[in-house]
């Protein structure tokens, strides 16, 4: 099995609250990040989806943080498509400390919403595997 696709992230001042952590809904951010950036790496753009009427939704989150970031970390945020047999998917990520230590963990179920009908594709793996250039990327 190959390492999972991840991204690098510096943590900036102004994410930060009033102790100085990283502000807790920048996680999700970060994690938005690295799932298109996965997907640009697959060679899906956001229009591409779009021309196909077709747009990804994030449908549940479970953020668990594990140990705090601050302004000036450095962090990679991985990105790990996990493929089920109906209208959904899951997105596992971890977003890691340069020390290689896992500051949290980011758990996401989602969909793809056909944006005319306004309801979940019935098979979205089919969709991203026609889209992408390289479905391999995408675990697919």
């Amino acid at each position: 099995m190959t390492d999972p696709y991840s991204v690098s992230v510096g943590v900036r001042g102004y994410e930060t609250d009033t102790q100085g952590h990283l502000n807790q809904a920048v996680y999700l951010q970060y994690a938005e990040h690295a799932r298109w950036s996965l997907l640009r790496a697959a060679g899906i753009a956001q229009t591409d989806l779009l021309d196909k009427g077709v747009g990804p939704v994030v449908l549940e989150t479970t953020i668990r943080y594990h140990s705090e970031l601050l302004a000036g970390d450095e962090t990679s945020v991985s990105c790990t498509f996990v493929w089920g047999e109906r209208k959904t998917f899951r997105v596992e990520q971890t977003i890691t400390k340069a020390d290689g230590t896992a500051a949290a963990t980011v758990s996401s179920v989602g969909g793809l919403l056909d944006l005319k009908e306004r309801r979940l594709v019935a098979d979205p793996r089919e969709y991203f595997r026609a889209l992408a250039a390289d479905p391999t990327t995408l675990g697919l």
